[in-house]
């Protein structure tokens, strides 16, 4: 079993359980993070994380995720430089946080928060506008996207992995990412890999990570929660680990909750303790000043009851005071208690009591403070494990990944299976989501659905791919459009379209539909515009538990409301065809029916509709008699039993086709 699973690659990726390619070294696990990244490798059978061996370089295995760009074109500064000496001095020249960017849109509410110090800049040489957010950098020279600034990172981790394996190419990396990032974000960070000159051989949760490396060091089975608390993103999964295999059951999250929203709502609080406006930082310098003052502040209040905190507020103010860590608790505690929904949902999801759980892993940096730690022991009723260090374990995990995808013997019997966060489906008529992939479905997997054309001589089909949870196209994401052309005319049903879901490894969505009658094909790997925030995910998440029953009453009655429209274009066109068949008595009782079915089509009763069409399919059942014994004969004339025979077998499979394919729904439509 671990085998099989463990040879799925896509095109072009390095083979998994072979030897690494002739010319390289090994394959590295990057935990890609907020505010630090790391990069592990497996040395003589155990992860180990790697330190900065640079010249003048403390040895910390821990990058700062900050990135300078020089006003005067000198170049960039990646890591601890950048962060403690030219963050406060160039605030809108080096980019900190990236990671919270990535896969947003240019008009995304993070780049507006409070004591943000960034100039954003939303379009580009010859375009109106972009729909990713961009840094204007470098004095203003230049912009650079969230991709571009995780790329600067994983380019200096990267080559601190060269020099520990001694200095060839490397064979792979696996990179971590929240487990509740989106297809978008998932993408932007696989594509900043890329530009940073690795081959990503796959992109991995990071909560099941640090369960990886947990279960292997303590060589334990049963069911645990990995709490995930980074710099900017919140992680809660349910895995199971029995016989070497990690199943994730659930996964829940925020993937805009984290130590900076921390950070931010104590700097706040700092500015208002100097007496300056929270509005007033508009200098940049003012705002990350006191950003890293609170940050400092958050770090040392962890062992300390309380610390001295000196404010540069601007202006010629300076201010010193004592903050107290009950202070910090208070100011804090809101934000943490935004942790406790996505925790019950995933416990929910996987269908366990907290009481069932053989542990609690903590990870991530935010994690050391002891508020977060006993909210924790409150929520779970259980002391948490922290035995390894939560800022290096993502990492460490990752490399045992990274290891055993290139051929590495660290544990060969383990096998990794995760989870996808939220559904995806296709949009049908009516405006109505027709799911092929449900949430907490275990990846890599896919589902194949036909569907049929609503509309007579249709010569295309609009695909419409949908994410999230809610029943209606309106409250769910939009994740990409794609069309496929070039079908021959044909009545309304008779064509058939074949569409293919495929998650793989990474999380990552490719869509094909196939039209079965002639061949045509078409297909798109989803990277979706970046324009919708994580809070909107998270929100469509909690809506779809909140509007459950009222969705599936707005779902039956757009359906409802699509097969009325149908049967009364399928009846008019009738009527058109073969008057000479009508008689008077169908006209009326037809007519009547059709009326009826037109008021009742407009209002909100889809079981009043349903009765209706019932009505105009009884009203019509004579008259749609004789138009077939009309059409059997003229098809009869002339011809021989056999033939009729083989023509009456293909008409009565023909004539079943649409109401099967029915059930499926009827997709968009486009004419050439």
């Amino acid at each position: 079993m671990a085998e099989a699973l463990f040879q799925i690659a896509e095109p072009g990726e390095l083979p998994v359980k072979g030897a690494c390619p002739p010319g390289t070294t090994g394959a590295i696990g990057i935990d890609l993070g907020t505010t630090n990244s790391l990069v592990a490798i497996v040395k003589d059978g155990q992860p180990v994380a790697l330190p900065d061996d640079r010249a003048g370089a403390d040895g910390d295995p821990m990058l700062p995720s900050v990135v300078h760009y020089a006003p005067d074109g000198s170049g960039i500064v990646v890591g601890r430089g950048a962060r403690d000496e030219l963050a406060s001095r160039f605030p809108r020249d080096t980019i900190v946080s990236a990671k919270r960017f990535m896969g947003r849109g240019s008009d995304d509410p993070e780049a507006y928060r409070k004591l943000t110090p960034y100039e954003f800049d939303s379009t580009a040489p010859g375009q109106p506008a972009v729909p990713v957010v961009r840094f204007r950098v470098a004095g203003g020279a230049r912009t650079v996207t969230p991709i571009e600034v995780s790329a600067e990172i994983l380019r200096v981790l990267k080559e601190r992995a060269e020099r520990a394996l001694g200095g060839g190419p490397l064979a792979g990396a696996v990179i971590t990412v929240p487990a509740y990032f989106d297809d978008g974000q998932r993408q932007a960070t696989r594509d900043a890999g890329r530009i940073a000159g690795l081959e990503v051989l796959r992109l991995v949760n990071e909560p099941t990570a640090a369960a990886l490396a947990y279960g292997l060091d303590k060589q334990v089975e049963g069911t645990f929660a990995v709490f995930d608390l980074g710099g900017g993103t919140f992680d809660v999964s349910i895995l199971v680990l029995k016989d070497g295999v990690f199943e994730v059951k659930a996964t829940g999250g925020d993937s805009a909750l984290g130590g900076d929203d921390f950070d931010r709502e104590i700097a706040l609080h700092l500015l208002s303790r100097a007496g300056v406006s929270h509005d007033a930082p508009a200098d940049g310098a003012v705002a990350r000043r006191t950003l890293n003052a609170a940050r400092t502040a958050k770090e040392a209040l962890s062992t300390a009851d309380d610390v001295r905190v000196e404010l540069e507020a601007g202006n010629g103010s300076h201010s010193a005071f004592l903050l107290s860590r009950a202070e910090v608790e208070a100011l804090v505690r809101p934000i943490l208690d935004r942790c406790a929904g996505p925790v019950r949902r995933a416990l929910k999801d996987a269908a366990v009591l907290a009481s069932d759980l053989s542990g609690v892993i903590l990870v991530g940096g935010a994690t050391r403070m002891p508020l977060v730690r006993r909210f924790v022991t409150e929520l779970f009723g259980r002391e948490p494990l922290a035995d390894i260090d939560p800022d290096q374990v993502v990492a460490l995990g990752a490399a045992i990944q990274a290891d055993l995808l290139a051929g590495g013997t660290a544990n060969p019997d383990v096998i990794l299976l995760d989870v996808i966060p939220l559904s995806l489906g296709l949009e049908v008529m009516g405006g109505v989501v027709e799911k092929l992939i449900h949430r907490n479905s275990t990846i890599p997997c896919g589902a194949t659905q036909t569907f049929t054309t609503y509309a007579d001589k249709q010569t295309g089909f609009d695909l419409h791919v949908i994410q999230g949870e809610r029943e209606l196209v309106a409250d769910c994401r939009s994740l990409a459009r794609f069309k496929l052309t070039g079908i021959p005319p044909m009545p309304a049903g008779i064509s058939r379209l074949e569409v293919t879901f495929v998650v793989d490894a990474d999380g990552i969505l490719h869509v094909t539909a196939r039209e079965e009658t002639t061949g045509i094909e078409s297909s798109v790997d989803v990277k979706p515009s970046y324009g919708l925030t994580d809070e909107e995910v998270e929100r469509m998440l909690l809506e779809s538990f909140a509007h459950a029953e009222a969705d599936v009453r707005a779902r039956q009655l757009s359906e409802q409301r699509v097969e009325a429209e149908r049967i009364l274009l399928a009846a008019r066109a009738a009527m058109a065809a073969s008057p000479e068949l009508l008689t008077d008595g169908d006209r009326g009782q037809i007519e009547t029916a059709t009326t009826r079915l037109e008021d009742v089509r407009a209002g909100d009763d889809h079981r009043a509709i349903r009765s209706a069409i019932e009505a105009l399919d009884a009203a019509s059942k004579d008259f749609a008699a004789r138009r077939m014994n009309h059409a059997l004969e003229q098809g009869l004339r002339g011809r021989a039993v056999g033939d009729v025979e083989a023509q009456v077998q293909k008409s009565g499979a023909e004539t079943d086709l649409p109401t099967r394919l029915a059930r499926s729904g009827h997709l968009g439509h486009t004419h050439e």
